[in-house]
């Protein structure tokens, strides 16, 4: 009974902590709206889930819990991770882990706390876009009949287990040392993709195949496997696949079927509890690693580091120390250059040098990786007295507030294109369009980073949307490779740019008064 109650008064915590800020709110509220958009009326030019060539299920409440439940297993396991973590290395930063261990909480409790904390959060998000869901029912009526057990029957057998994983991954990545920041959200980002892929190579598409066991991580090849042998009115024999995610009909109306019903069986069951338990595996083999990775918070780095032997570093800025501005800039290069590792020099000379002798297409996947090893620096640059707790401290200078947004503003856009200097030199020469793109992009990504920091006070959010934005760029998409259709990318980004700037100077200003 006392492990229990110590379990509930750390979540209970836990969940006041998260809960009490209206940002916590707005951003449920917002994600939840985001439902509106996965059931789109039968005269729309999309869909969101589909079954075979433009098929899907008339708006019955099985249905939209099916919706749901793929677009959050699938979308919600990535952004979740980036949602949830940080509630242990808030505990192990602010040394109320200290606190923690000296009373008769286990350690296995503590954890449990942490992960139980991270599902309740994930519940609230899935239940206000459930309630979405049903207004849709509701206004779309293409049925009206309301079965709550079937609305909720796909979220808890598909949904459930991939989100544990991802909450049982969020309280690993805060404990490791190396994974607490950005490294971390770009590892999980990779591991994410993986997960996604794991067991779609092993699966038969054609009817009557068998599904491997036990599945995939996010429940997609059990749909699609259920939905195969359970859709109506289709030809005997006829292939069919499941589709997730925006597909465009291209001017054909969408074929509605009647869905009311999931019928679940045995291999199903056991195959979705068995990831479950991979989650509550995981989070039991962190236990006996959480003393150990506990003693690594607060430890300082050794004087002689990498950054500590950039000699060439101080020379290369002396020229800007001149004045308070010119010497405020210089400070501000150094404290975002001096940290990087040996690796991250390496990683950018490489993508320097593909920059300027790689063909066109490998140049412009060199400038997305460029850009993605800089995006703790966009996403924290504005972080730094809010994480250090120097706010009071710096802010005491006449006038430090605007110049050092100004400084920091400086920084991030100098470093966006300095890192992406070899591909704007050849394009400059070559394709005009495409270099005033790249530097609207790196404006772009500069300030969308610092308006994310001051906006969500830290810079899961900034690198989350990053690295999807890269993805998608890597694979020939809009908004990052600026190879393609370099005009509309200039054209999304100007349109953006000011709503960046407008949160960045109203947030600036709140998070100096903080």
């Amino acid at each position: 009974m006392s492990g229990a109650r110590a379990v509930a008064a750390i979540l209970a915590t836990d969940l006041r902590q998260r809960l009490r800020t209206p940002r916590f709110w707005f951003l449920i509220a917002g994600l939840a709206a985001l439902m509106w958009w996965c059931f789109p009326a039968v005269d729309r030019d999309y869909l969101t889930v589909s079954v075979g060539e433009g098929m899907r299920g008339r708006y019955s409440s099985a249905w939209i819990g099916m919706v749901s439940a793929l677009m959050y297993s699938s979308t919600l396991s990535l952004a979740g991770f980036y949602l949830v973590r940080g509630t242990v290395v808030r505990d192990l930063e602010t040394r109320t882990w200290q606190l923690l261990v000296a009373t008769t909480m286990s350690r296995g409790g503590y954890l449990l706390a942490k992960w139980l904390s991270h599902m309740v959060v994930f519940a609230l998000l899935i239940g206000a876009g459930l309630a979405v869901g049903l207004v849709a029912q509701v206004l779309r009526a293409e049925d009206l009949r309301i079965d709550l057990l079937e609305l909720v029957k796909p979220v808890l057998v598909l949904t459930l287990p991939s989100l544990a994983l991802t909450a049982a991954f969020a309280v690993w990545f805060d404990l490791v040392p190396w994974l607490r920041r950005s490294a971390g959200n770009l590892l999980f980002f990779v591991v994410w993709v993986m997960l996604l892929t794991f067991g779609v190579s092993q699966a038969e598409q054609a009817p009557g195949a068998a599904l491997p066991w036990p599945g995939d991580p996010h429940g997609l090849l059990v749909a699609e496997y259920d939905l195969s042998h359970a859709w109506p009115a289709v030809d005997a024999g006829k292939e069919l696949g499941l589709s997730v995610g925006s597909q465009a009909l291209e001017g054909k109306a969408p074929v509605l079927l009647d869905w009311t019903h999931w019928q679940l069986n045995a291999a199903t069951l056991q195959g979705r509890a068995a990831w479950l338990g991979l989650a509550l595996v995981l989070l039991a083999l962190a236990v006996p690693f959480l003393d150990r990775f506990a003693a690594h918070v607060g430890i300082p780095r050794k004087a002689h580091g990498d950054g500590a032997r950039l000699r060439w570093l101080d020379a290369a800025l002396s020229p800007l120390q001149r004045g308070s501005f010119g010497t405020l800039l210089a400070a501000e290069l150094r404290l975002a250059l001096r940290p990087r590792r040996a690796w991250w020099w390496l990683a950018l000379l490489v993508t320097l040098g593909v920059q300027a002798f790689a063909p066109e297409k490998a140049m412009a996947v060199a400038i997305i990786v460029a850009w993605v090893l800089a995006m703790d620096l966009f996403a924290r640059l504005v972080l730094r007295e809010h994480e250090t707790h120097t706010t009071a401290l710096v802010f005491t200078a006449p006038g430090m507030r605007a110049r050092l947004l100004q400084v920091r503003a400086i920084v991030a856009v100098g470093l966006a294109w300095l890192l992406v200097l070899p591909a704007l030199l050849r394009l400059a020469a070559v394709h005009p369009q495409a270099a005033v793109a790249t530097l609207v992009v790196g404006v772009s990504l500069a300030s969308w980073g610092m308006a994310t920091g001051v906006l969500f006070r830290n810079g899961r959010m900034f690198e989350l949307a990053l690295l999807a934005l890269a993805y998608i760029g890597v694979q020939g998409g809009l908004l990052l490779n600026v190879a393609v259709a370099p005009m509309e990318t200039l054209r999304w980004h100007l349109l953006g740019l000011p709503l960046a700037l407008a949160i960045l100077a109203i947030g600036w200003r709140r998070m100096e008064t903080r």
